[in-house]
């Protein structure tokens, strides 16, 4: 028998001052049977730097040929790619020639090593790499349970989160434009 994904609920106040975009969101999250609760909050993170209404989670890490999250537009074009992690730059490639724009945020303890191995490989890409620190992830990740109501403040390369148990500034660096 296969191990169901656990189910997240966030009611989420976003301010994203950089683009004027003010909302509440209501996500419901699943988080894969082998994901850790710090990429499942990345992905959070990616979605409120990107917030649309057309936005979407995917199937992410349960299909290999989607990313975490898209935005397809009204005419199922897809219009922007964005993965979380380090992805091979086979699958960067597939994306820039699949989406108008691809991105991605890249956050663990190893993200420094693979953009070292793989920066070149990006140049000649059009894709917008981001990168998290990792124990700014960490700490965001202990913010989280269940049901959890956050707000986002998203202003230049800082995005301030706070939640009924903490706070947390998470700076967002771009290591490619």
């Amino acid at each position: 028998m296969a191990i169901k994904p656990t189910i997240y609920k966030f009611k989420i106040s976003l301010s994203d001052l950089n683009r004027d975009y003010y909302t509440a969101l209501n996500l419901t999250v699943a988080q894969h049977p082998s994901e850790t609760v710090e990429r499942m909050m990345t992905r959070v993170l990616a979605y409120c730097l990107n917030a649309d209404e057309q936005l979407s989670f995917t199937k992410g890490l349960s299909s290999v040929d989607e990313p975490d999250i898209w935005l397809r537009g009204l005419d199922d074009q897809l219009h922007l790619w964005i993965d979380v992690g380090e992805p091979a730059q086979e699958r960067v490639k597939k994306a820039t020639r699949m989406a108008k724009a691809t991105k991605i945020y890249s956050f663990n303890s190893k993200s420094d090593t693979w953009w070292k191995q793989s920066h070149s490989g990006f140049a000649s890409l059009s894709v917008k790499v981001y990168q998290f620190e990792w124990q700014d992830i960490q700490r965001l990740a202990q913010l989280v349970s269940r049901t959890c109501d956050m707000s986002f403040t998203i202003t230049g390369d800082s995005t301030y989160i706070t939640a009924d148990n903490g706070e947390v500034e998470i700076i967002c660096r771009e290591l490619q434009g």
